[in-house]
């Protein structure tokens, strides 16, 4: 699945309806009507709406062990060395800054690891004992959405 910074996937899109969403992907599995959805889609969606049930931040999980991952510009996104994501982004002239969990990039995304998947998912010669971070995630708004408050 591809992103588009900024602005979301091709499924869901910063600004469109929930009913908009839920008329391409169908219903959520958990959080229907809620401020927060989750859909069953591959990789798997998260999709936050305003008061107003429009999309205002469109999250990508990944899926791991060979199933379709995150892209953007040609680079894997997820289920790859958070460093080496950035790297790449890096030398394609992209431009971030770090967060807590990760990094945000002022194209319009944030990619990040919640460090629940360990460096030997990646490279099973890895010790227990590496602290290299598996991107887990992808999350699309305006970059102005993670700067604010």
């Amino acid at each position: 699945m591809d992103i588009i910074p900024g602005v979301g996937v091709a499924t869901a899109r910063i600004g469109e309806t929930r009913a908009e969403v839920e008329a391409r992907i169908g219903s959520p599995v958990h959080g229907p009507g809620g401020a927060k959805a989750v859909y069953d889609t591959t990789p798997g969606l998260v999709i936050s709406y305003t008061p107003e049930d429009t999309v205002e931040l469109v999250e990508i999980a990944y899926s791991g062990d060979g199933a379709e991952e995150v892209f953007f510009d040609g680079v894997q996104l997820t289920f790859r060395f958070l460093d080496d994501v950035v790297a790449d982004l890096t030398a394609k002239g992209y431009t971030s800054t770090p967060s807590d969990i990760g990094y945000e990039f002022h194209a319009g995304f944030a990619v990040w690891s919640m460090d629940s998947r360990s460096a030997v998912d990646l490279d099973p010669e890895a010790d227990e004992d590496d602290e290299r971070s598996v991107s887990e995630g992808v999350s699309v708004a305006p970059y102005a959405y993670f700067t604010e408050g």
